[in-house]
């Protein structure tokens, strides 16, 4: 902020608006610290640590866990009673409809990718299309921006709400503030609509695949517009001539209508590998004498006598991968382990699951949902959660295992399970 009458820029609840003015009156004659300068300076000291607690606190309010697109993330774009392409359109990523079967203008579209009309595949991604809907939806709101333009405006990570509908006239920046996890999620309760020309740019590591676009009808984005993020609709998506999406079309209960458009289904970018030394220790100096057995070879690791648990969820990257020696050319997500897990039978009650991670390259976090919902977080290779299946509705539950390794390689595991037909308490909120 400068003074005199000068521009500024004032950030409020993460939204930064470049317009505004300020003066100030004359500057205070400086006050003289004698007698009660080390109190005084306590006291700022004080003042400043609060502050930063506050800011502290704030950011972690507006963390928030990613939206899980299930199968429809390897969809570009998806309908539901028809999708409709005129004109030279280029879609990176599968497309498909369902429960329509309706796909036409693929040629002269192109499809980097696979068409899927009706059938198993399209169906799966509708229901898990629907899951990231409410679950983007079921978020609590952070700042309520109801009726603004976004045009013109700079964000930070958070959620962002409209009572109705919405649009976007010009460029809308979202800023990462160097966090390229940040996840950037918007409630429109009717409908977004872009002008013509319109953009959203990216800046200090935002990626399209964080930002989420909850629609309560229907999106139209407006001609030559150049888009970023994921558009969960309601009801359809309509992209005019010219239109660019970095993300994804998505529409749950209508059609989506291209016109010569470019649509790049979005992907996270992994964390950049840093390249280590093979040679740490100097040839000549062994880290363990030759004549020095680790482990005699009488002495077996594990007694044959002693049961392995039993593993419940499928382990879904090979052993050899993830265990070579050596981070530098890690590629391979973590190892996961989950014991406890329900079998075929209906469960009954609260249960808990002891998770295991490993990887060469040591374990950033593992992350477990619920249903779509954020239950657990930890950063420690074994812990143990608890399900609280009495909370839950009777029906059909999802549990969801994300492990994320230093090297940016991630593993994730699904598992569904039934709730039994019995009186419960109130739905489970996590």
């Amino acid at each position: 902020m400068t003074s005199n009458g000068t521009n500024y820029t004032q950030a409020l609840d993460g939204v930064h608006h470049a317009d505004g003015f300020i003066s100030i009156g004359h500057a205070q004659t400086p006050r003289r610290l004698v007698g009660g300068a080390a109190a005084t300076l306590r006291g700022l000291g004080l003042l400043a640590l609060a502050l930063l607690g506050a800011l502290a606190l704030a950011s972690s309010a507006r963390a928030q866990a990613p939206v899980f697109l299930g199968a429809a993330d390897d969809f570009g774009v998806l309908g539901a009673s028809t999708v409709t392409n005129t004109g030279l359109t280029e879609v990176t990523g599968d497309v498909g409809v369902s429960p329509g079967t309706a796909v036409t203008g693929f040629p002269p579209g192109i499809v980097n990718g696979t068409i899927h009309s009706a059938g198993a595949v399209a169906a799966q991604a509708q229901s898990d299309l629907t899951a990231a809907y409410n679950d983007a939806e079921s978020r609590a709101c952070q700042v309520d921006l109801t009726g603004q333009d976004l045009g013109g405006m700079t964000l930070t990570d958070g959620v962002y709400c409209f009572s109705s509908s919405v649009g976007l006239t010009g460029t809308l920046t979202l800023d990462a503030q160097g966090d390229p996890n940040a996840v950037f999620i918007f409630q429109i309760g009717s409908t977004l609509t872009t002008a013509s020309a319109s953009s959203v740019n990216l800046i200090n590591g935002a990626q399209s695949c964080m930002v989420v676009w909850q629609v309560g009808s229907s999106a139209t984005l407006g001609t030559t517009t150049a888009f970023s993020g994921n558009v969960l609709a309601l009801t359809s998506n309509t992209a005019t001539t010219g239109v660019t999406v970095d993300g994804r079309l998505l529409a749950q209960n209508g059609a989506v209508t291209l016109d010569s458009n470019t649509v790049t289904r979005a992907q996270c970018a992994a964390v950049p590998v840093v390249s280590v030394p093979v040679s740490v220790v100097p040839p000549s100096v062994p880290v363990v004498p030759p004549s020095v057995p680790v482990v005699p070879a009488s002495v077996p690791v594990v007694p044959a006598s002693v049961p392995v648990l039993p593993v419940f969820l499928p382990v879904s990257v090979p052993v050899s991968a993830a265990t070579s020696s050596g981070t530098a050319n890690d590629e391979a997500g973590p190892i996961v382990n989950v014991h406890g897990a329900p079998g075929a039978s209906c469960v009954p009650s609260d249960f808990r699951l002891r998770i295991l991670v490993r990887d060469a390259s040591g374990i950033r976090r593992v992350d477990v949902f619920l249903d779509g919902r954020l239950v657990e977080r930890s950063t420690q290779r074994q812990f143990y959660v608890w399900i609280r299946a009495e909370r839950l509705l009777a029906g059909r539950h999802t549990l969801r295992v994300v492990a994320h390794d230093r090297e940016g390689n991630q593993t994730v595991q699904t598992r569904g399970f039934t709730r039994c037909n019995r009186p419960v308490s109130p739905p489970f909120t996590g």
